[in-house]
């Protein structure tokens, strides 16, 4: 679990199942990040066994609700759905449901793995990226001093479709100078 001023970051459980369906329902959340909207509570339940049970992925809990809200995790260089990386590299991923868009919320998340995969991790490059268009991601990257690295074309993502992703790094040194 990490604590941040206003979230918990926790592994997920399947009771979060009827909250992650309430967000991830949303067509404008899944699409942008290439995944498709969930379609029931059972489905949700059923990414929560699969997709988030991997290490190091969260549940992005709001304290003054203690509701599920979103996820964030980190992607070892050995992970199914991590970018191209070495060892010693990691990259952060994340969405927030709609109605806690614009925030800071998922901001003040990445802080938080930033910090975990730095100092408690031993990752010497972390990576995020974010699809064209993808505006409040892209924004992300830049508020949490991810640095722009490279651009690329004809990515097919997991919805099958082709699409522009744009790759942003942070490495120890800059996370020391921040």
């Amino acid at each position: 679990m990490i604590e941040t001023p206003r979230l918990i970051l926790r592994p997920w459980r399947e009771d979060d199942a009827e909250c992650l369906f309430k967000y991830a329902r949303d067509p404008d959340v899944g699409p942008v990040a290439g995944w498709p909207p969930h379609t029931s509570v059972e489905n949700s339940r059923e990414i929560i066994r699969t997709v988030f049970s991997a290490p190091e992925t969260y549940a992005v809990v709001l304290k003054e609700t203690n509701e599920a809200i979103g996820c964030c995790g980190i992607m070892s260089f050995n992970s199914l759905h991590a970018t191209d990386m070495n060892n010693g590299e990691a990259e952060i991923g994340y969405w927030v449901g709609k109605p806690y868009w614009g925030q800071g919320l998922i901001p003040e998340a990445v802080k938080a793995l930033l910090s975990r995969c730095f100092n408690e991790l031993s990752i010497d490059v972390v990576w995020c990226a974010h699809y064209d268009g993808n505006f409040k991601s892209k924004r992300v990257c830049e508020k949490s001093g991810f640095k722009f690295h490279h651009t690329n074309t004809g990515v097919t993502s997991p919805l099958g479709d082709k699409r522009t992703e744009h790759f942003y790094l942070m490495t120890k040194n800059d996370y020391t100078t921040l």
